[in-house]
């Protein structure tokens, strides 16, 4: 039996069976076709995130920021950057912690912008404030596990 990924749309959120040899070869929905792995960040609100958290096999990779924060301002290139480089490795979203009050209090932010690693449905690390990219990266490399 071949491994795979069981991989939430961004789109239409529908689940999807991914074989891990597949990954690389850019999935689409089998729903709605859009891509499953394009390295965007998906910007998530309270019931994106559970369904990414319930549902993905990947790591899920949250940065929880508000607007009007400059340090969040200035991360957000870094974020997308390497969402981009990491597509198959980790699935990278972002939560407006203003817009979305209840996500932010159900994870207990005290402060922003504050990126949160889950495997599994569980929080496995957590950092507060904004890295430059090779920090990130290294951070992110101790605390994602890897298939």
């Amino acid at each position: 039996m071949t491994a795979s990924q069981q991989l939430p749309c961004p789109a239409c959120g529908a689940i999807n069976r991914i074989p891990d040899s597949r990954l690389d070869d850019g999935p689409v929905c089998g729903k709605c076709r859009a891509p499953l792995l394009d390295g965007q960040v998906v910007t998530a609100d309270s019931a994106t995130l559970q369904r990414f958290l319930q549902h993905s096999s990947q790591p899920v990779v949250v940065d929880f920021w508000a607007p009007w924060c400059g340090p969040c301002k200035s991360f957000a290139p870094v974020y997308s950057s390497v969402a981009a480089e990491e597509a198959t490795r980790a699935r990278f979203l972002k939560v407006d912690t203003q817009a979305q009050q209840q996500a932010a209090a159900a994870y207990q932010i005290r402060s922003i912008p504050t990126l949160v690693v889950f495997h599994q449905g569980r929080e496995i690390a957590r950092l507060s404030g904004a890295l430059p990219k090779v920090q990130f990266q290294q951070w992110l490399r101790q605390h994602v596990p890897t298939a």
